[in-house]
């Protein structure tokens, strides 16, 4: 059963109301940490086109069925949100509201409840009502403009700058400090509005501070941690694969040039910039001689800051990764470990991805909301 593991969050009831990307990454989060999270799938899905059994987002959730769109469904909603501690939405601004699960109905209900609403371009603004993914909205916030190699079209980083990073880490945050003024003395409950675009940009603060001063440049490829810095990159090797070079500090680069096998003359191109692309040149030159787990042989055990560049299927396998228990494997499914880690409530996974409707029975005992297996037994009748 869900809900029942260690974690530091063990106690607290979220409801999620089923969608796509940054929400369900949230809760999932959440329920790693040990909160019991009921899902409220919709019925036929929610339209993310794989197989339920590997969306790993669900793990350690447990899910029932509700029809927002039928005449008793907001009302069983409801019945949840009574009990909860924790909403999460990621509808289009408005939508919950129409569905009569916005936040003044969930609030009136349950005063402590922290609603927690997760869309890409907040709950107002021109562009609040339109549609959009993850790259519209880093591309707006300029921080896709600063990732990629001088010259060519910005990288796209996955979904995981947006979606990921700027949103559901945001909106878990937001959540868990709402959560802590809830359960204060004169708390109460409170609606957070996380923003992709209000979060992207927040992760470029550092960076926005040092265009501010003049040590960052308005394009890509042309600073320290962008590519732009030859002893800050990746380079191709021998094999066609890759290494990481991260040698910013003057002790790391001398140990990784002096590996590298690059004399003094060289090595001294790194105090002139005019010489950047006569280092790069030599740098990637070296590369190209030796395959990747050559240089990793080479590299190993030192302070060069320098690593190999693994795929998703060759990461588990990593020593050090592997040490660590970075992955996991739970139902023949490898996946990454619940993060953060703590030492008095560790998180874990304790169950495989929710199937829509698996757990009607046990959610309608466990959280005393006997309306939500009645609806459920008059749909199959």
């Amino acid at each position: 059963m869900a809900g029942t593991g260690s974690g530091p969050l063990h106690g607290v009831r979220v409801v999620e109301l089923a969608g796509i990307g940054p929400g369900p990454f949230a809760a999932m989060l959440l329920a790693d940490l040990g909160a019991d999270v009921v899902r409220v799938d919709r019925p036929g899905g929610a339209g993310l086109g794989i197989d339920p059994a590997y969306d790993l987002t669900n793990r350690n959730k447990r899910s029932v069925i509700v029809d927002l769109k039928a005449a008793d469904g907001p009302a069983r909603v409801l019945d949840l949100v009574e009990r909860a501690h924790v909403l999460i939405e990621g509808y289009r601004p408005g939508v919950a509201e129409r569905l009569g699960v916005g936040p003044d109905a969930c609030l009136a209900r349950n005063p402590r409840l922290v609603y927690g609403r997760m869309t890409g371009w907040g709950q107002e603004g021109p562009l609040a009502q339109r549609a959009g993914h993850d790259i519209a909205y880093i591309a707006l916030t300029g921080t896709l403009g600063m990732i990629g190699a001088a010259g060519e079209p910005p990288t796209v980083p996955a979904n995981l700058v947006g979606d990921y990073a700027g949103g559901s880490l945001y909106l878990v945050v937001g959540v868990l400090a709402a959560l802590q003024h809830a359960r204060t003395e004169g708390g109460r409950g409170q609606v957070v509005d996380a923003a992709i675009v209000d979060g992207a940009a927040h992760l470029a603060t550092m960076i926005h501070g040092m265009l501010a001063a003049g040590g960052w440049q308005d394009r890509r490829g042309a600073n320290l941690l962008d590519g732009g810095c030859p002893f800050y990159g990746t380079y191709e090797t021998s094999d066609g694969r890759y290494m990481a070079v991260g040698a910013l500090e003057p002790q790391f680069y001398d140990r990784f040039t002096a590996l590298l096998g690059l004399d003094d003359a060289q090595a001294g191109a790194r105090a002139d910039m005019a010489r950047w692309d006569e280092l790069r040149d030599r740098i990637a030159a070296r590369f190209r001689e030796r395959t990747r787990d050559e240089w990793t042989a080479v590299f190993e055990g030192s302070d060069a800051c320098v690593a190999p560049v693994l795929s998703l299927r060759e990461a588990p396998a990593h020593p050090h990764l592997a040490a660590r228990s970075t992955f996991v494997t739970h139902g023949g499914l490898t996946q990454p470990a619940p993060a953060p880690r703590f030492s008095a409530t560790p998180g874990a996974v304790h169950s495989p991805p929710a199937l829509p409707g698996a757990h009607t029975a046990e959610v309608a005992r466990d959280w005393d909301v006997p309306s939500i297996e009645k609806a459920a037994r008059r749909r199959q009748s």
